[in-house]
Formats: C-alpha cells, sequence, structure tokens
C-alpha cells in the first residue's frame, strides 16, 4: 500500500517500470496520469513533487495494470482520442483515429474551394473526418455513411458535443448515397485496408480493440476500395475527387482500379509525414 503523501515523480517511475517490465511502452504512465489529473504536460512536469490523491493513484494503477495485462490503448481506457487539435469520443464500436489520416483531411481542406460543395465520408466510424471537415469548411454540406449503426451513434454524439452539421446514413459503403441519390463533389473514405494475411503481424493494442469491421479488408485488403470505386461512375458529380486513405503497397492497385472504372481520371499517390504512400487523389474531370 502506497503512503498517503508519495509524490507523482514516485508514482510514474514506479509505472513506467513496470510498464517496462511487462513489455509495454513506459511513455503510457505519463499519458495516462495527464487524463487522471486533467492536466497538461507541462502541468505534469510542474507538480512532479505534489503528492497524488489516493483516489487518483487507485484510477491510475487500474488502468496501469490493465493495459500491461491486455494492451489496452489509452484511448479506451479514457474512452476519447484527440484528432485534428479536437478531442472525439470513442469505443470497441470506432477506429481510433490516426495521425496519418489528419494528412488526408488536410488534402481535402486544401483542395476544396469557397464555393459550396457535397462532401461524403465513407465508413465515418467516431465521424472524425466528417466532423473535422464541417469545421473546417463550413461552406460544405457533409454526409458521412457506416454500416455500423453502433458507430454511427458514436459519431452522431461527437458532432453533436463539437457543434458540427453532418447528416449520417446507415449502410454499406456509397449503397446510401444510391438510396439518397446524392451526388458528392468530393468523396473521402479512410476504409479497413488491412489484409486478413496480416493479422498476426498487428500488436495486440490494435487487433484485440479497434473493431475487425474497420480492420480487415478480405484477403488482400482491397475488397473495401473495389467496392467503393465500382459505384464511383454512378454516383460522382463531374468534375469530382476522390481522396482514400491506403496501405502504402496499395497506391498502383488502387491506381489501376481508378484507370479501369473511370478511364479519364487521375490518381496522384501522396506519401505520409513518414515518406510511406498513404493517400490516393482523384480527379474525375
Amino acid at each position: 500500500m502506497e503512503k498517503n503523501d508519495v509524490k507523482l515523480y514516485e508514482v510514474l517511475r514506479r509505472a513506467s517500470l513496470f510498464l517496462e517490465e511487462n513489455g509495454r511502452e513506459p511513455k503510457f504512465a505519463e499519458l495516462l496520469m495527464m487524463d487522471c489529473l486533467q492536466v497538461s504536460r507541462t502541468h505534469v512536469l510542474t507538480m512532479m513533487r505534489d503528492p497524488v490523491p489516493e483516489a487518483v493513484r487507485k484510477q491510475f494503477w487500474q488502468g496501469i495494470e490493465q493495459h500491461a495485462e491486455t494492451g489496452v490503448p489509452l484511448e479506451h481506457l479514457t474512452g476519447k482520442a484527440s484528432f485534428y487539435g479536437r478531442d472525439f469520443r470513442v469505443d470497441e464500436h470506432t477506429l481510433i483515429p490516426r495521425p496519418e489520416t489528419e494528412e488526408l483531411v488536410e488534402k481535402v481542406v486544401q483542395t476544396v474551394s469557397r464555393e459550396p460543395v457535397t462532401i461524403v465520408d465513407i465508413g465515418t466510424g467516431s465521424g472524425v473526418i466528417a466532423i473535422t471537415l464541417a469545421l473546417e469548411l463550413p461552406q460544405a454540406i457533409v454526409y458521412a455513411t457506416d454500416i455500423s449503426e453502433d458507430a454511427l451513434a458514436i459519431a452522431r454524439q461527437n458532432a453533436a458535443m463539437l457543434g458540427a452539421d453532418v447528416t449520417f446514413l446507415h449502410g454499406d459503403s456509397l449503397v446510401p448515397l444510391k438510396q439518397e441519390n446524392l451526388q458528392p463533389d468530393i468523396l473521402v473514405s479512410n476504409p479497413p485496408y488491412i489484409a486478413e494475411s496480416d493479422r498476426s503481424t498487428l500488436a495486440d493494442t490494435v487487433k484485440d480493440f479497434d473493431p475487425e469491421l474497420a480492420l480487415f479488408a478480405g484477403s488482400d485488403g482491397m475488397s473495401a476500395y473495389k467496392k467503393i470505386i465500382a459505384d464511383l461512375p454512378q454516383v460522382m458529380k463531374r468534375p469530382g475527387h476522390v481522396f482514400l486513405e491506403i496501405g502504402d503497397e496499395q497506391g498502383p492497385a488502387i491506381k489501376s482500379l481508378m484507370q479501369r472504372d473511370l478511364p479519364n481520371s487521375d490518381t496522384a499517390i501522396h506519401p505520409d509525414i513518414n515518406g510511406k504512400n498513404r493517400i490516393t487523389h482523384t480527379t474525375i474531370p
């Protein structure tokens, strides 16, 4: 049992060593403590010699032990994830947003003119892409679809919490667009793109907690792209733009599919901040 006057630096040091001994990232301790105390990292650094309240220590150690044992992500312990400078609610039904997806959003923001445009986000999950675009591009009319009603419930909560005007539609891939006769100027998606054969290579923090629907896409990781691209000719407004987040080796295959189904289109493949091919931008004349 820890003393009541135990200092913050002592708690963090013990937790970091415990995580390291269990094959986890020691930095997790500081991030969890920031959430438990509801303060910034800068504030944590000024509090290192302050005693930690017993209730906070108890909450903190429960999270540390759970993460060490199971790999549960910080975002599932806290119920929130940061994206594009905003906090979003996440749970077991939604993919934890990655920093690379912020680059996808940035590409869309850079492309959109000041004129009113219709944007559709396919497979929205927690809604981070659609909601961010609605907030960053107030002139846009934004729709978002997902096959998971549970995910859409979280997305609707996030939109209400952040004051974003997004219309959410339930259904698989582009089916809701065809049902509603929607023709977007811009279509954006971060679909599942991991091949089943790569399941064993994923960290337990991902494969045991992110929803399978949001991770895996058939034997080659391409099934979601094939479904989306096949329906683009019926759905897209001309001229139009399609932005997809991709696995780093999938660009050429997606470019080939686009050329097959949209022969006059032009697809550019863009690297992320780590130099890995991560985004395709298809311009449809």
